[in-house]
């Protein structure tokens, strides 16, 4: 079954819109790539949704936010939503600042999301406001573990139904869910949090496998976060001793752009609750 939502990728090429952050935008436009779709990258208020009308998908990324692309990620999103395209949001660092959290909130309030991608921390924020964020990392306080995952899949699976949207929290243990189902994932390596962008990377891949796979938006979600998580073992396993961090980067969108259905079928590491 996931593996078929890559294959649907390959197959159709989907053209992604990204209003996303200048930290990690060369990555994001790299793993669309790799996984065979295509990026454009416009946050501009005066192109930003034509732009979006000739995309299959959306991605907004509050990362670095400012007030030049705030009203072009809302005027991007109304469009999207017009156009019955898939939008997917990541609040990176919601609850690190009064902007960004109020930004995150009111996008919620005016835009209809297929999927919104974050760690516990920026949930839980966008939820209730209690999250405590580091910076943009999750607070160890928010950690999802073995011991509180039943209590968080219940968590997520409200949140999923209050707005409509599957919810996809990564972490030591990723959980993908709607109101209903929840995938919880156990793909990926502890050095993918020595690297900048794998969350953003894997919220632009996230809108490329949803406008791929647009009648399967839950499996479509936890096939990209497993797709991502197991690029990070195959990325790991690689690295010789004179490897470092930027090297696992790189590898890591090899590992996407060389995976097969196949290989996602098989490596994908997940339990359905």
């Amino acid at each position: 079954m996931l593996g078929t939502m890559l294959e649907n990728v390959r197959n159709t090429c989907p053209l992604v819109h990204n209003i996303t952050n200048y930290v990690t935008v060369n990555d994001c436009a790299n793993i669309l790539l790799a996984c065979g779709g295509s990026p454009i990258m416009a946050d501009d208020q005066a192109e930003a949704a034509e732009i979006t009308s000739i995309c299959g998908g959306l991605n907004i990324n509050i990362g670095t936010l400012n007030s030049q692309t705030i009203p072009s990620m809302f005027l991007a999103g109304k469009q999207a939503n017009a156009l019955h395209h898939p939008v997917v949001l990541d609040p990176v660092g919601a609850g690190a600042s009064k902007l960004r959290t109020e930004t995150a909130w009111k996008l919620l309030e005016e835009i209809r999301f297929a999927c919104i991608r974050g760690n516990i921390s920026e949930i839980k924020t966008l939820a209730s406001g209690s999250g405590t964020t580091k910076g943009v990392d999750a607070d160890a306080a928010d950690k999802v573990t073995e011991e509180n995952l039943d209590d968080v899949v219940a968590f997520v699976k409200e949140f999923a139904g209050k707005t409509g949207a599957v919810i996809a929290i990564t972490g030591a243990i990723d959980i993908v869910a709607d109101s209903e189902k929840a995938y919880c994932i156990r793909n990926g390596h502890p050095m993918m949090s020595r690297i900048t962008g794998t969350g953003c990377q894997l919220s632009a891949m996230t809108a490329a496998f949803l406008t791929a796979n647009p009648t399967q938006p839950l499996e479509a979600a936890a096939a990209a976060v497993c797709a991502m998580g197991y690029a990070g073992e195959i990325a790991h396993a690689r690295l010789s001793e004179l490897d470092g961090n930027a090297s696992y980067r790189n590898y890591i969108i090899d590992a996407i752009c060389n995976m097969t259905p196949e290989q996602l079928e098989k490596g994908a590491k997940y339990e359905v609750r």
